[in-house]
C-alpha cells in the first residue's frame, strides 16, 4: 500500500517530524520495507543477479544497532495476495515496472531491481539472528499498525501508508532512521539511534486542523493500491478545491494540498463522503461510496492478535479461516517456511513470476523451471495419475490450470500452466494436501529429486548443505535452453566453494578447528577479488543462463520446503554472488589457471572436483564437447534454423506451458 504523492509532500516539508531517539523499546518494523530498503543501499551489483552475503551482512549490521540500543525488533511481513485479490490491477504495473527495470539493466542503463531471492535471503538471515518475525496472511499494514498500538511503540517503515493509521506512538520513516550513525547518548540511558517521527497532530494542525479521522478518506480519493482514482476524476473537475486547486492545474502535491483543505470543514468522514457524491451521478453514487468505505476500513488497525503469535506461535486470522487451508500449511506460511507463491498459487490459482537481468530476446529465464512449478501445483491442487488413467478424454478438463504472470520479450504476459499430475503415492485419498506431512520423508525425497532429475546415491558424497544446490544445478544443466557452457558451470561451482570457504574461516563458533590451508587459501581468494579486473564486460548470455540457475534454485527451494525439508536448505548468502560467479566466468574463459583458484586447500579442492564431477555423471560425457564449434559452423545453423526457431518461439505462449509433466524420468524445456 501507499498513498500516491504523500511521502513525496510530507519529506519536502519537514515540519511534519520530531525528532526521536530510539532507545530501551520495542519497535514494530514493516520487514518489506526493510529488505527493500537495505538491498538498495548495501551496494548490491543489480546487473548481475544480486549478492546475498552483502545483503545478508547489512541485515546484521542493522539489527546489531538495535541491540546496542536495547531495542526490541518485531519483523512482521506481507504474506500473499489475499482471497480478494484487491491489489491484482497495482501489482500488475509493479511487475510491468519491473520489467522495464530489467531491461534498462540489460542494456547498461541504470536502475535498481531487487534480485531474485532478496525475500528468501532477508528471511534466512532473520532465522540466524534470532529475530522474531510473522509473514501476516496478506497484506501486513492493518496488523503492523494492531500490534505497534498495543505495544505502544513505533512502527519502522518506508509506506506513507502509516503517515495515515492513527498510531499511538508514530510512524519513524526509515529515510530518517540512522542506525549507522549511533549516538553514544549522555548519562545512565545509553547509546540511542536518531530518528525523526511523523506527527499527525502536526499534519492536521497545518491543514486548518483537519479531524485524524479523515484522513483515511483523504488517501483513498487521493489514490492508493486499492483504489482506483479514475473513479473520483469526476468529482475533481467539478469541485472548487481551496488555494484554486482545480484538476488538471498543478502538481500532484498541489491537488494533495487541496483536497486537505477541503476535507477540512467536515467534522467527520460520513459527513464529507456525502459531500463528494453531490458531485456524482445518481446511479454512481452508492458504488462510490461502497468503494471509499471499503477503502477507509484498511486503515483501521487490525484485531489479529501478532502478540500472541510472538508469545506463542499461534497465528489465527479470519481471512486465514476463511481461505480453508489445512493447519500445517497455515503454521508453515505464518513461519516463513514456506513463500507466499505457495499461498497465492493455493488460493488463487495464480502468481507472478519476478523477472530478472536477463536476454530479453530470448524465452523467459523462469521457463527453464516450469516443470518444477507444475509439480508444485500438483502438490497443492492435488493431482493424481490414476485420474488420467482413467478418463484419458477428459485430462485436459481435469488438471487444474494455475495463471502466471511472466514476461514475454519485453511485456508482461499472463499464461495458462496445468499442473503436473503425480504418483498416487501422494495424491490418492490417504495422503490430500492436509496429510502431505504424514507421507514417509523418504518418499518425499525421492519426489523431490525425481522432479530435479538426480537419484540420491549422487548427492551422497556432498556436504549434506549443498545436496539441494546442486540437485538444482544438475536439474538446470539438463533443462536449460542455449545449453549451460562449461566455463558458466565450472564458475557457479567455484563460486559455491568460496562461499563453503568463507563459512569455515569465518565460523564464530570456538570448537570448530580450522585448519591453516583453509585460512591461508581464504586469504589468497581475498587478494585475488581485490584485483582490478581488466575486463568488465556484461555478457547478457550468461546472466541470462545464471539467471535461469536461480529461477530453478527458488523453485528447487519452495519444493524443498512444500515438502517438508527432506534436503537441508542452503545458506543463500554464502551461496550467490553475481559480481563474483560473473567475474569468475569472465577470467575461466582468458585465464583457465582460475580453476585452481583454492589450490592452496586441499579439502576446497577436493570439494570443487566433486561437485564437479557429480554435475558431470548426469549429462552425456560429450556434453560440453558438443557445444565447441567452430564459429562459422555455428553461423551456418544459426542461419538455416531461424526461420524454424521464429515459429517455435511464436507457440510458447500458447503451447508450451500447457505441456503434462509425467513421472519425472526426463524433465525438459522447448526452446
Amino acid at each position: 500500500m501507499g498513498v500516491q504523492g504523500l511521502t513525496g509532500f510530507v519529506e519536502e516539508r519537514g515540519a511534519f517530524f520530531t525528532e526521536l531517539r530510539v532507545r530501551d523499546t520495542k519497535l514494530v518494523i514493516d520487514g518489506s520495507s526493510l529488505y527493500h530498503r537495505l538491498c538498495f543501499a548495501s551496494a548490491i551489483d543489480f546487473r548481475r543477479g544480486g549478492d546475498y552475503g552483502a545483503l545478508a551482512a547489512a541485515v546484521r549490521d542493522f539489527f546489531g544497532s538495535l541491540r546496542a540500543c536495547r531495542v526490541s525488533p518485531f519483523v512482521v511481513l506481507d504474506g500473499g495476495r489475499g482471497a480478494d485479490d484487491r491489489k491484482l490491477p497495482t501489482l500488475r504495473g509493479r511487475a510491468a515496472e519491473r520489467l522495464r527495470a530489467a531491461h534498462g539493466l540489460s542494456r547498461g542503463d541504470g536502475g535498481c531491481l531487487v534480485p531474485l531471492l532478496t525475500r528468501e535471503a532477508f528471511v534466512q538471515a532473520l532465522g540466524r539472528l534470532g529475530v522474531p518475525f510473522v509473514q501476516c496472511f496478506a497484506e501486513a499494514d492493518r496488523e503492523i499498525a494492531g500490534l505497534a498500538n498495543r505495544w505502544g511503540c513505533p512502527v519502522l517503515s518506508l509506506d506513507s501508508d502509516f503517515c495515515v493509521f492513527d498510531l499511538a506512538a508514530g510512524y519513524c520513516p526509515l529515510t530518517h532512521f540512522q542506525w549507522q550513525s549511533v549516538c553514544a547518548g549522555e548519562g545512565a540511558r545509553g547509546c540511542y539511534v536518531p530518528a525523526r517521527c511523523f506527527s499527525v497532530e502536526k499534519f492536521c494542525r497545518h491543514f486548518s486542523h483537519l479531524d485524524k479521522s479523515l484522513l483515511p478518506l483523504f488517501a483513498a480519493m487521493n489514490g492508493n493500491d486499492y483504489i482506483d482514482l479514475a473513479a473520483l476524476e469526476v468529482f475533481f473537475s467539478k469541485v472548487r478545491l481551496p488555494r484554486g486547486c482545480a484538476a488538471g492545474k498543478g502538481g500532484k502535491h498541489v491537488r494533495l494540498q487541496g483536497l486537505l483543505n477541503w476535507l477540512s470543514q467536515f467534522a467527520e468522514p460520513t459527513e464529507a463522503v456525502d459531500n463528494v457524491l453531490k458531485y456524482l451521478k445518481k446511479h454512481q453514487r452508492e458504488e462510490i461510496r461502497e468503494l471509499l468505505c471499503t477503502s477507509m476500513e484498511d486503515y483501521t488497525p487490525s484485531d489479529v492478535n501478532l502478540e500472541d503469535f510472538f508469545q506463542n506461535g499461534k497465528y489465527e486470522c479470519e481471512a486465514a479461516r476463511k481461505a480453508d487451508l489445512p493447519q500445517w500449511v497455515l503454521d508453515a506460511l505464518a513461519k516463513g517456511k514456506l513463500a507466499p507463491f505457495i499461498s497465492d498459487a493455493l488460493i488463487l490459482r495464480s502468481t507472478f513470476l519476478h523477472v530478472q537481468v536477463e536476454n530479453m530476446q530470448r524465452p523467459s529465464a523462469h521457463s527453464t523451471a516450469l516443470p518444477i512449478r507444475q509439480v508444485i501445483y500438483g502438490l497443492l491442487l492435488k493431482v493424481s495419475q490414476n485420474t488420467e488413467a482413467a478418463s484419458p478424454s477428459k485430462q485436459t478438463n481435469e488438471l487444474p490450470v494455475v495463471c502466471e504472470f511472466d514476461r514475454l520479450q519485453k511485456t508482461l504476459k499472463k499464461t495458462s500452466v496445468q499442473a503436473a499430475s503425480l504418483r498416487t503415492d501422494f495424491c490418492d485419498d490417504h495422503f490430500p494436501l492436509d496429510k502431505l506431512m504424514e507421507v514417509p520423508m523418504s518418499c518425499r525425497q525421492m519426489l523431490l529429486l525425481e522432479t530435479l532429475g538426480v537419484k540420491m546415491s549422487f548427492l551422497e558424497s556432498i556436504p549434506s548443505h549443498l545436496q539441494l544446490p546442486i540437485a538444482v544445478t544438475c536439474y538446470w544443466i539438463g533443462c536449460s535452453e542455449p545449453k549451460v557452457k562449461l566455463h558458466q558451470l565450472k564458475a557457479l561451482l567455484l563460486m559455491i566453494v568460496s562461499g563453503e570457504l568463507h563459512r569455515i574461516t569465518n565460523d564464530p563458533d570456538p570448537t570448530v578447528l580450522r585448519a591453516e590451508d583453509e585460512s591461508i587459501a581464504y586469504n589468497e581468494f581475498l587478494k585475488w577479488k581485490e584485483k582490478k579486473l581488466p575486463n568488465k564486460d556484461f555478457n547478457l548470455d550468461a546472466a541470462h543462463s545464471f539467471c535461469q540457475w536461480q529461477c530453478c534454485l527458488q523453485m528447487g527451494l519452495y519444493l524443498n520446503q512444500l515438502l517438508g525439508t527432506p534436503l537441508s536448505e542452503p545458506d543463500l548468502s554464502r551461496l550467490y554472488s553475481g559480481t563474483l560467479v560473473h567475474r569468475l566466468y569472465q577470467e575461466l574463459k582468458s585465464t583457465p589457471s582460475v580453476e585452481n583458484l583454492f589450490s592452496l586447500s586441499p579439502k576446497m579442492t577436493q570439494l570443487y572436483q566433486v561437485l564437479l564431477n557429480t554435475v558431470e555423471s548426469t549429462v552425456s560425457p560429450d556434453f560440453f564437447q558438443k557445444m565447441t564449434k567452430t564459429k562459422s559452423e555455428s553461423c551456418k545453423k544459426k542461419k538455416a534454423s531461424n526461420k524454424k526457431k521464429k515459429a517455435i518461439r511464436c507457440a510458447i505462449p500458447e503451447t508450451q506451458h500447457l505441456c503434462n509433466v509425467n513421472r519425472f524420468a526426463s524433465l525438459g524445456v522447448d526452446d
